[in-house]
């Protein structure tokens, strides 16, 4: 059974990149970085490696995707709070994020934005009535809220 996520990012500046996901309240885990990568801790199940071009490609054999330009992939990360997806990117965008798509949903809310890379991120809540699947009580609720 999986137990824990690794995301893995290619960056072409790791010292911005650090100090981009430090600037929120990760952490920057010294066991894990060099010149070639950093490990960052989002929670004690969720790591981020962000890594040089460099250092990416002894990974694959595929070239780094522009994603200034081009999406591949959202990371989602659940929160705890409805409050605490806007803390969160509002954070990030202070620290030099692009704020992207937003969704207000009653039962769950999201907001994004991309990195100084392009990676994009969706800071997403739900609330636990909706986690359940008890879609009537949902609509009890929320009102005529359709599950996406």
């Amino acid at each position: 059974m999986a137990t824990n996520v690794f995301i893995n990012l290619p960056v072409s500046d790791l010292v911005r990149s650090k100090e981009f996901y430090t600037s929120f309240g990760w952490t920057l885990n010294p066991s894990f970085s060099n010149d070639d990568a950093g490990a960052i801790t989002i929670s004690d199940t969720i790591h981020l490696m962000i890594l040089t071009h460099g250092h990416w490609a002894q990974f694959t054999d595929k070239p780094v995707a522009d994603t200034r330009s081009t999406s591949a992939v959202i990371n989602a990360i659940g929160v705890d709070a409805a409050d605490d997806v806007d803390t969160l990117v509002e954070q990030a965008v202070a620290a030099g994020a692009v704020e992207g798509k937003a969704q207000e949903l009653g039962f769950m809310r999201s907001r994004s934005f991309s990195d100084p890379d392009g990676h994009t991120w969706e800071i997403m809540w739900m609330d636990p009535i909706a986690q359940t699947g008890d879609w009537e009580a949902v609509q009890a609720k929320y009102g005529d809220q359709q599950p996406v």
